[in-house]
Parts: structure tokens; C-alpha cells; sequence
């Protein structure tokens, strides 16, 4: 059997619906929300199967890769997140950038030299980076007004995967994604059925719940918010710090959701003007991790907020 374990993410999708436009196949689809990244372990593969891994980072992944590998299995893998140590593997075949400006989308539309572009822009606009999705952008000779809907639309498939659950979401990943992948045209997929629409109109209703709750932490070179423990709170968190970001690039935001525990699944934001230092944050707790520009903490516990805000500041105090 086959696979394509992806991200639920816009990244994610979009990068899956870019390959399987090129190379089409009814694969089984493993993804999750945002957080669920280490995918792999869920894939009961064996001698001869295949599968293609997209967005997800390695280190999270690395044992159960490491096992699929030694079965006999041929994986396929895309990702832009860091990664201490790739895999040397006959089996394995790896494209992985952490470049700042870069995101799987991108990576996969590189590979396919420029055959569906136009989701890759959007997966880059979805993943936060508008600079580099409009560069991309720019052989498709798109009006203001369209390239502002493809923003618009990454931005609605990146919302749908934020959650503690999946039963948070408006949509279930992989029902998105065949949805989706019905449409060749982003523009047309926007037009025929109700989908975006009841995204924009539940990403509007949140961010506007978000937008009304003030900053616990305020310095001159970053934001902390904390959400309360509702089903917005999570849906939103990933959207609301990319808003944040892009309103004051010279500085770092980080957004807490408090978890039904008492803990917290943290987001971080490093300042757009610098692109780095998201991941290195994050990364001295226990369940973070990421790419430079952004990363999270899937369970920071209460106790440990403190230490997070000193980090946060110490991180951040030489962008200001």
C-alpha cells in the first residue's frame, strides 16, 4: 500500500495537490492538524510500498522513517523545517531547505519546475511568506486583485488546520484536500462550491475574538497574547501571530492558547525584518520546534511560563 502523509496545513495540502496533479495516484492519506507532526508512526508500510512525506519535520519523524527505511520502503520526503541530521538511505530520497524563505509548496514547485505553480503560491502565502509567494507569482502575470484572493484563500486553508483536535476544525485535512483536488484552478474551486466561504467567514469570526484581547506581555521587541481555552482560541492562534507579524515586522509576537490541562500550546513569531530565531526559542522546551520564522511549543506547562516570557525577551531584545 501507499501513502502521502502530509501537513494539514495550506503547505501541506498544497504541496500534496501539486504532486498529485503531476503524478496522479488514490493513495491513503495520513495527516492531521497543524501540530500532529510526527505523522509517520501511523504508517503500516511494508517491502515495496511507497510513501511521500510533505511537510513534516524529520527530527519528529526520524524513528519511525528510520523503520519504514529498513523494511524496504521508498520514501519520498519534502520539508523545509530543521533537521539535525538527514538520513543517508538507499531508500530514502530527501529534498529539505530550511532556507527563511522558503516552504514545501515551494519546494515541491521547484521540483515539478514550475508546472502548478500557482498552488505553490498559495501554500507560500498560507505559510506567512508573502514576499516570497509574490516573487513566485510573478511568471503567472495575476492582477493585484487576483493575487490578493490566492493570499486570501492560503490564509482560509491555514486557519482550517488549527486545533487541538481535528474535531476543532472546520474541516478535516484530508476531506479538504480531495475537495480540493478536484480543481485544477484555485479560482474556479472559490467560485463553484461554499467551502472558502465558510472559512473567510469563520477565519473573519475568530480573528475578530483575537483582535479584542489585549497583551500580557508588551516590550519594544515583541508581543506575548494568551488566548483563553475555546475552540476559537485554537483555530485562530496560527493566523493571528502571522497578522500580528506582518502588522510590526521589526518585532517578535508570540501567541499562547491555553490547553483544556492548564498548559499552553505556544506560537512564535520571530521579527519578519530579521526572519530568525523562531526555532531556536523554541526549541529549549521540551515539545518545541519549527522553522527560523516561526515555530510553536505543542505543551508548555503553566509552571514553565515564566521561564518562556525571560526566553521570549532575551531571543528577541537584539531586533529591537
Amino acid at each position: 500500500m501507499n501513502y502521502d502523509v502530509f501537513n494539514g496545513d495550506a503547505d501541506g495540502v498544497c504541496a500534496l495537490h501539486q504532486l498529485r496533479l503531476a503524478f496522479p495516484a488514490a493513495n491513503n492519506l495520513v495527516t492531521g492538524t497543524k501540530r500532529d507532526s510526527d505523522l509517520l508512526r501511523y504508517v503500516e508500510a511494508g517491502p515495496g510500498d511507497e510513501v511521500m512525506v510533505l511537510d513534516l519535520a524529520l527530527d519528529k519523524n526520524r524513528a519511525a522513517l528510520l523503520a519504514l527505511l529498513d523494511k524496504g520502503v521508498k520514501v519520498g520526503y519534502f520539508d523545509h523545517h530543521v533537521a539535525k541530521d538527514i538520513p543517508v538511505h538507499p531508500n530514502l530520497n530527501a529534498t529539505i531547505d530550511t532556507s527563511p524563505d522558503v516552504c514545501t509548496s515551494l519546494l515541491v514547485n521547484r521540483y515539478l519546475e514550475g508546472k502548478h505553480l500557482i498552488w505553490a503560491v498559495i501554500g507560500a502565502f498560507g505559510d506567512n511568506l508573502h514576499e516570497a509567494a509574490c516573487l513566485a507569482a510573478q511568471p503567472l502575470g495575476l492582477k493585484p486583485q487576483q493575487l490578493a484572493t490566492l493570499r486570501e484563500l492560503g490564509e482560509c486553508l491555514n486557519y482550517n488546520s488549527y486545533g487541538e483536535a481535528v474535531e476543532d476544525l472546520n474541516f478535516h485535512p484530508a476531506e479538504l484536500y480531495r475537495i480540493l483536488h478536484q480543481f485544477k484552478n484555485p479560482f474556479v474551486f472559490i467560485n463553484e462550491n461554499g467551502i472558502f466561504e465558510i472559512l473567510k467567514q469563520g477565519y473573519a469570526e475568530d480573528m475578530a475574538l483575537a483582535r479584542a484581547i489585549r497583551p500580557e506581555h508588551d516590550t519594544a521587541s515583541g508581543t506575548i497574547y494568551i488566548l483563553p481555552a475555546k475552540p476559537w482560541s485554537r483555530r485562530v492562534s496560527g493566523a493571528f501571530g502571522n497578522i500580528l507579524a506582518s502588522a510590526a515586522p521589526d518585532r517578535a509576537h508570540a501567541v499562547l492558547t491555553q490547553r483544556g490541562d492548564g498548559a499552553f500550546v505556544v506560537s512564535v513569531r520571530a521579527p519578519q525584518s530579521v526572519g530568525s530565531g523562531a526555532d531556536v526559542l523554541c526549541s529549549r522546551f521540551a515539545t518545541g520546534g519549527g522553522r527560523k520564522g516561526a515555530a510553536g511549543i505543542n505543551r508548555l506547562p503553566e509552571n514553565e511560563l515564566p521561564r518562556f516570557v525571560q526566553a521570549f525577551d532575551e531571543a528577541f531584545s537584539a531586533a529591537a
